[in-house]
């Protein structure tokens, strides 16, 4: 009678091939999801900034006061000086996107270490940047 059935030689075979495959395949799944949150923030920074300028626009040239009134500012209505009082202007944003990075949407100044976005104003100029652990962040 002849059994018939896998050698050792022809299951190594298959193994050292699936593990080739793995090897190719798991790196994909990665560059995936970096190119994903990539997209995301960068989606995120060109909605903000457009909304800035609309906000610099009905705002006599000037951008949201600072990193703590940021959110208010730009998600309700303020007036032309920016006073989120009976204001007619706005919102900008529903409300601050979270940073894909760190999965919230806290605001610090620029120099700030532990927030999703930071956001100064110094001289009328604005910078608006993601912390995505990258020294090369985007900025308005």
């Amino acid at each position: 009678m002849n059994k018939t059935a896998f050698t050792l030689v022809e299951i190594l075979i298959v193994v050292i091939i699936l593990g080739i495959l793995g090897a190719v395949v798991i790196p994909q799944f990665t560059s995936a999801a970096e190119d994903a949150k990539r997209s995301a923030l960068v989606t995120n920074l060109q909605t903000i900034r457009s909304q800035l300028e609309l906000y610099k626009l009905q705002h006599n040239g000037n951008y949201p006061t600072d990193s703590t009134t940021f959110a208010n500012q730009m998600t309700q209505k303020t007036t032309a000086s920016g006073s989120t009082t009976d204001g007619t202007l706005g919102p900008y944003l529903l409300s601050v996107p979270n940073n894909p990075y760190t999965s919230t949407n806290t605001i610090n100044a620029a120099d700030g270490t532990a927030s999703a976005w930071y956001y100064s104003v110094t001289d009328g100029v604005a910078t608006f940047r993601a912390n995505d652990g990258d020294a090369t962040n985007e900025s308005l």
